[in-house]
């Protein structure tokens, strides 16, 4: 009888849970969820706030924020990348808080000339550290339709995700003295900008402005995370039913997810920071050592 309540009990969360993440990805508008902080002439936003656009140009770039910040969850933007040739540009998703010893999770998409992948260039900063850059090549031309970038975050590991991929795990090692990102509230950011003094090839290719705007297209923004006010950490990090990013089945890469991730690193990843030595004249990071997942 005990086994039976606790079968129904989990499916009864589950239920919730699952009634939950839809209704918060419907819930979503830009006007009441997000604010632009730059460029405001290179926003659109259409469908009711439920799909909006970022644009570079020669006078500016666009960036916007999360009003909300948060603490643990998933942060999800379906995205489609700036078409043709892109080079010199630079589309971020990113978390961030702010400081000195800020913390942050990034997406970075490194324009390309025509018929070039584009680069993910990704990053993660810890106590205002960073120098963690892993990047990838896609198995998809992210210009042609809308995919899916998620950064999953909670007490036991950082997880960027595309179209449900894990392409890179950064796991929680706080008791080897390795600082993790649990302190600190992010909002989510997402911007354009010129990048071309190191974006493509390391700034051999510079942007062709006659393709002036380059737009990034956006839709299906989930905000499935802790909202976080003053004082509220423990209440974010709490393993509660109704803090679904605590459970165990978070804690750790699935078997699948982790044949899922090597299969990105074997196929697509183009540098890992814990592979080049020369860089950090012979050293490498102590998380580098740690197992991956």
């Amino acid at each position: 009888m005990a086994n039976f309540r606790a079968l129904l009990l989990l499916l009864v969360g589950l239920v919730l849970l699952v009634a939950s993440q839809r209704t918060m990805a419907a819930d979503f508008n830009f006007y009441r969820d997000m604010s632009c902080y730059w460029g405001p002439q290179n926003l659109a936003v259409w469908n009711n706030g439920q799909n909006f656009a970022l644009s570079l140009n020669n006078v500016s770039g666009c960036g916007i924020q999360s009003r909300n910040q948060f603490l643990f969850g998933s942060i999800e933007m379906q995205i489609k990348l700036v078409p043709g040739n892109s080079a010199g540009t630079v589309t971020t998703y990113y978390m961030s808080s702010t400081g000195d010893k800020h913390d942050e999770i990034d997406f970075e998409f490194l324009g390309n000339v025509s018929g070039q992948p584009y680069i993910i260039h990704t990053n993660i900063y810890t106590q205002g550290v960073g120098n963690r850059e892993v990047q990838f090549y896609l198995w998809f031309d992210p210009t042609a339709a809308f995919h899916n970038y998620t950064i999953h975050w909670n007490p036991s590991q950082v997880v960027w995700f595309i179209d449900g991929i894990p392409i890179r795990v950064f796991r929680n090692y706080q008791k080897y003295g390795i600082a993790f990102p649990n302190q600190q509230a992010m909002r989510a950011y997402s911007s354009i900008w010129n990048g071309d003094n190191w974006a493509t090839r390391g700034g051999l290719v510079k942007i062709d402005w006659k393709n002036a705007p380059f737009t990034a297209r956006y839709q299906q923004v989930t905000l499935r995370a802790c909202p976080y006010w003053q004082g509220s950490t423990a209440q974010c990090s709490a393993s509660t039913p109704a803090n679904w990013w605590t459970s165990p089945a978070y804690s750790k890469l699935s078997y699948a997810q982790q044949g899922q991730l090597m299969w990105v690193r074997s196929k697509y990843m183009i540098y890992d920071y814990c592979q080049d030595k020369k860089r950090f004249d012979g050293k490498t990071a102590p998380e580098c050592s740690l197992p991956l997942y």
